[in-house]
């Protein structure tokens, strides 16, 4: 079973990659997540070939039940994010 790693650990790892402080490290990965959060909102979607694609999928409302009581729940429409992996990092995690 794998660890699970932070941000704490994502920005130690790109600043000893690229050479950058902890800080600057930081300031870039939250650069990057606000602009793929941005593209998302604006409908847009993100294809980092070899990496993956980032999207979004829009979900009908629908009905669900409470698991609790079993009480019938109205579930509103909404929109989900969503990442596909591309074929380079498929492949270099089935090693």
């Amino acid at each position: 079973m794998s660890n699970t790693k932070t941000k704490s650990d994502l920005v130690d790892a790109v600043a000893s990659k690229s050479g950058l402080t902890k800080a600057d490290a930081g300031k870039a990965i939250d650069a990057v997540i606000a602009s793929v959060t941005d593209i998302l909102k604006g409908g847009d979607e993100l294809n980092l070939v070899g990496f993956g694609k980032f999207s979004t999928k829009k979900n009908p409302a629908r009905k669900g039940r409470n698991p609790s009581t079993g009480a019938e729940i109205d579930i509103a429409a909404n929109t989900a994010p969503k990442f596909a992996p591309g074929k380079a990092l498929k492949d270099a995690v089935n090693v």
